[in-house]
């Protein structure tokens, strides 16, 4: 459990930093993408996007073998600090974000412009949601498949 509390410290580090679409460097802004990949690199974990990665608005696929890799694996409900949860937003948008605590969740917010954590929406489906199973640290960079 320690790795996920690192990811919910680092994943709320960073509330207040504004949101960019496509932004993966906090200095200009970072989208729930962005959000993910900083959190985990800042706890050592080096998860590399393709250049042209764009998420789908039906459907967003997470390379699970990648996941895998640094140390992730599918979670169940209830979800615990440091889950990262893939959220159905409305009914052809994902969002990502990462459980703070009991009901909160710290997400790229397009609306409020930056990096908040609040209460989970209702209304918000969890599509899937992944938490560290070992505590191993991954050697090297983990690609993100195409």
């Amino acid at each position: 459990m320690e790795r996920n509390i690192a990811l919910a410290t680092a994943a709320g580090e960073l509330a207040g930093t504004p949101f960019r679409l496509q932004g993966r460097d906090p200095a200009h802004g970072l989208d729930c993408i962005g959000l993910v990949l900083v959190s985990l690199a800042r706890i050592g974990i080096e998860l590399h996007l393709p250049a042209d990665y764009r998420p789908r608005r039906r459907r967003f696929e997470i390379p699970d073998a990648a996941l895998q890799r640094a140390g992730l694996a599918s979670a169940p409900a209830p979800y615990v600090a440091g889950d990262i949860l893939l959220l159905r937003t409305a009914p052809v948008q994902v969002h990502l974000g990462i459980v703070r605590d009991a009901g909160w969740v710290i997400h790229a917010h397009a609306g409020l412009g930056r990096v908040v954590a609040q209460p989970l929406s209702e209304s918000w489906a969890v599509a899937a949601a992944w938490r560290f199973v070992t505590e191993t640290v991954p050697k090297g960079d983990i690609e993100w498949p195409r």
